[in-house]
């Protein structure tokens, strides 16, 4: 059985057991956390909402709270003496999925 949930304005299609990242939520490691916003049931028989699909529930663990590898972002305008580095590390948090109940 899986299901695509969304969260953090992303889809992810998920099933049990698995590991993935998605935007920061708040919580420790340790600390269950329930999606609601379900978009679609899949498995022996296909349940697809309008746009949520009633009582569904995607259900997960935190595993970890951190932050990505670093990004740099470099402007720059030939012939104009123009340059800007930046360094940006987007904050994620690791789920691991426990249950689809619907």
């Amino acid at each position: 059985m899986y299901a695509v949930f969304s969260t953090g304005g992303k889809q992810y299609r998920v099933a049990q057991g698995d590991k993935l990242r998605v935007e920061k939520l708040l919580g420790n490691v340790g600390d269950a956390v329930a999606f609601n916003e379900v978009l679609m049931i899949g498995g022996d028989a296909i349940k697809i909402g309008t746009p949520l699909v009633g009582g569904a529930k995607v259900e997960a663990r935190i595993v970890a709270q951190d932050r990505a590898k670093k990004i740099i972002v470099f402007k720059f305008r030939r012939r104009k003496n123009y340059r800007r580095k930046n360094g940006h590390r987007q904050p994620f948090t690791a789920l691991e999925i426990t249950g689809i109940t619907g």
